[in-house]
């Protein structure tokens, strides 16, 4: 079945168009022709299938039909005060029906004594039912009423589209007539196999009941349908790039661990690997093996060991003759991963250097011959690694540190940097729920560290608010005299007029005036200050000469300092789950036991609460994340650059997981059974994939 030719026709060839509604639909939604009209979908359905008596009236119900006389219709009070008041009367009782700022034309529109269907809201008050701005029908029988009944669709809508008269009238109207015309027809992208084990409708019926319902069932059915399409078509084509890299992409193939690798493991290595480290090293390794470019997402959680295992890797490609490079996003991550491989790696003898905006002149020109002559095995650094004047002797291997912050564009450059593409590591700190992990990175193999190291003792995580603040500042008094060293975390750095919550200025201020010198020393990071006076700060504090760190969310990654044991987060019903996450994770780091406290006033919404109960409660990043995709939504989660990848029109991922996993699974299976989707029967779903795939194939192949 093919689309019929109409829906290829411009919106303003519509009864009640035109030229003037057409530009607005487009400029509102995009919407140009008939075709996209269709997909226009309604965001919520009302049941007007079923007539109440008005005694079946109860508060369980929103909004309802009821059928009766008008009567003792008048206007009450006067001026700006005044309403419009009515009563509908059937067998059962009295139901009062009220207009505010009523205009005129409705009291003597409308006749008392003759049968109505009104619908809307109800409420109780003292002893009887009132519906505020009914919604009335005139109607001369019964039959006429059940006629004129059904499941009606809301659609989107815009002041602008109210303004050009385009209603939630003319809107159904227009669709039902579209999708019930005996000739409607529209492509099918879907093979009959598919629908048939599935028990899905066909996509002329889908959308025929998605516009037109004649039952709720109807329109579950059509909206299964449809999400199924959605995710499916996003499966297939994550799947279908997936398979293209590994075929067409030649990758290096290191055909052994080599003789650093193992002299690192068996005398250099400063701990026992856990279980879960040893299973990722090994799923990496025979990727490495392979032949095929290594495009795998890492994710562990936060103190997992995630570093350990990239450097491993860098010297299994060390090993076999080629270069290593390890892109971070900020300054503060990347000295931090420099220091860890160069006092981990030098017993070596392999020559580790670091490269960000603040790398001097002088150096980077050392830095670029070195790199270009082989001299130089394992490099660091900031996006400043991706720079054109960067250039490998032979570059074996690229791990990307916290993967969503780079764009597909930037990371692209690496395959420039290299005759045969780099393997590709991806890490995240930030764990992902595998509905995420499925859609955002559904191309690339995952493995996941879910094992922390021995010995770890669980942080202790409290909520306090603002009145508690001085027993707090005991207890980080009584911590410090221990020896140990305090985090102190804000939101913001400069003063905010319209959130009212503190601000870091403000409080190392407040802090200093609590912990004065010369008994207690502070140390305070922040994303306005010069990556040379950051370096400072932060050195002062890893070498214990400070003993507090105030500092805003630009510590979230990157800084290990085993002595800090408590971390302050101030508003920090303001912040995600991710991140108080990560920033708990800033601690925990040595054998003494470890606080998080959170700091927020005593206003909280519904949502906040269970964002600060749960990491009271949760230790696992996993856990979280999952919370933290029910309450946020997958978008917010990936941010902005990441986006693109779910631009979901129907489905929702915190609600439709098990149509994403039938989806993926039809997805995969189709692929192994036809892999150019070169069978007629799949003639739908290959036309499809290549529309989605037109001018993509370039960043399909980047991991």
């Amino acid at each position: 079945m093919k689309d019929h030719p109409s829906l290829k026709h411009p919106i303003s060839d519509l009864t009640g168009f035109g030229k003037h509604r057409a530009l607005v639909l487009s400029q509102e939604f995009g919407i140009s022709t008939v075709y996209d009209l269709l997909f226009q979908l309604p965001i919520r359905y009302v049941d007007k299938s079923k007539i109440y008596a008005i005694s079946e009236i109860s508060a369980d119900h929103s909004y309802i039909v009821v059928k009766g006389i008008l009567a003792n219709l008048r206007r009450v009070g006067s001026g700006k005060g005044s309403r419009l008041v009515a009563e509908l009367h059937d067998d059962t009782g009295v139901l009062e029906l009220v207009w505010f700022k009523a205009p005129e034309y409705l009291l003597t529109s409308l006749k008392v004594g003759m049968l109505y269907t009104a619908f809307g809201k109800c409420t109780r008050f003292g002893d009887r039912n009132s519906m505020a701005h009914p919604e009335l029908k005139r109607v001369n029988s019964l039959n006429a009423i059940e006629n004129s009944l059904g499941i009606e669709p809301i659609y989107p809508s815009t002041e602008k589209l109210q303004k050009a008269g385009i209603t939630q009238k003319i809107m159904r109207s227009t669709l039902s007539k579209i999708v019930t015309a005996v000739d409607f027809s529209i492509l099918e992208n879907l093979s009959e196999n598919l629908l048939k084990q599935l028990g899905l409708p066909n996509k002329t019926n889908a959308l025929r009941w998605i516009h037109a319902p004649s039952s709720l069932e109807e329109v579950y059915k059509a909206t299964q349908r449809l999400k199924f399409e959605e995710l499916f078509f996003l499966q297939l084509q994550l799947l279908y790039k997936k398979r293209i890299g590994q075929q067409k992409i030649q990758g290096r193939k290191f055909e052994r661990v080599g003789e650093l690798f193992l002299a690192f493991y068996h005398k250099h290595l400063p701990f026992e690997l856990t279980d879960a480290q040893k299973r990722v090293i090994k799923e990496i390794r025979k990727d490495l093996g392979s032949g095929i470019q290594m495009n795998r997402l890492l994710q562990g959680d936060v103190g997992s060991g995630k570093t350990m295992v990239a450097l491993l890797c860098c010297l299994i490609a060390v090993g076999n003759g080629s270069q290593a490079a390890v892109i971070a996003p900020t300054e503060i991550l990347a000295n931090q991963h420099y220091a860890d491989f160069k006092r981990l790696v030098e017993p070596l003898g392999i020559k580790t250097k670091l490269l960000t905006g603040s790398t001097p002149g002088k150096e980077r020109k050392i830095l670029f011959d070195e790199l270009q002559n082989g001299a130089l095995s394992i490099i660091i650094g900031t996006h400043a690694l991706l720079e054109d004047k960067v250039v490998f002797y032979d570059l074996g291997i690229a791990v990307i540190d916290e993967q969503h912050r780079f764009g597909v564009a930037q990371r692209s450059k690496l395959w420039q940097k290299a005759a045969i593409p780099p393997h590709i590591l991806v890490m995240t700190a930030t764990p992902i729920p595998r509905t995420l992990a499925m859609s955002h990175y559904g191309d690339l193999d995952l493995s996941v560290i879910d094992q922390m190291p021995p010995g770890r003792k669980p942080i202790k995580t409290e909520h306090r608010t603002d009145s508690s603040r001085l027993k707090v500042f005991a207890f980080l008094k009584d911590e410090i005299k221990k020896g140990r060293q305090v985090y102190i975390v804000y939101p913001l750095i400069n003063e905010s007029e319209h959130l009212d919550y503190k601000d870091l200025m403000d409080g190392y201020e407040s802090i200093a005036r609590e912990f004065p010198p010369p008994h207690y020393q502070i140390s305070i990071v922040h994303g306005g200050m010069s990556p040379e006076a950051k370096a400072y700060e932060m050195g002062r504090f890893e070498k214990g000469e400070t003993q507090i760190m105030v500092a805003t969310t630009v510590i979230e990654v990157g800084v290990n300092v085993p002595n800090a044991s408590v971390m302050v987060i101030e508003s920090a019903e303001r912040f995600g789950l991710a991140q108080l996450h990560q920033l708990r994770g800033r601690v925990g780091r040595g054998a003494e036991q470890s606080y998080c406290i959170l700091m927020s006033n005593n206003r909280l919404s519904n949502e906040a609460k269970t964002r600060l109960e749960a990491m009271v409660t949760t230790q696992s990043g996993f856990e979280l994340s999952e919370i933290d995709l029910q309450l946020r939504g997958p978008g917010d989660l990936m941010g902005t650059q990441q986006s693109g990848v779910l631009a979901l029109k129907i489905s929702d991922l915190t609600k439709d997981q098990d149509i994403l996993y039938r989806a993926r699974e039809a997805a995969d299976q189709l692929l192994s059974q036809d892999p150019e989707l070169e069978d007629p029967k799949h003639y739908g779903i290959r036309y499809t994939l290549n529309r989605i795939l037109k001018g993509n194939l370039l960043w399909s192949y980047i991991s």
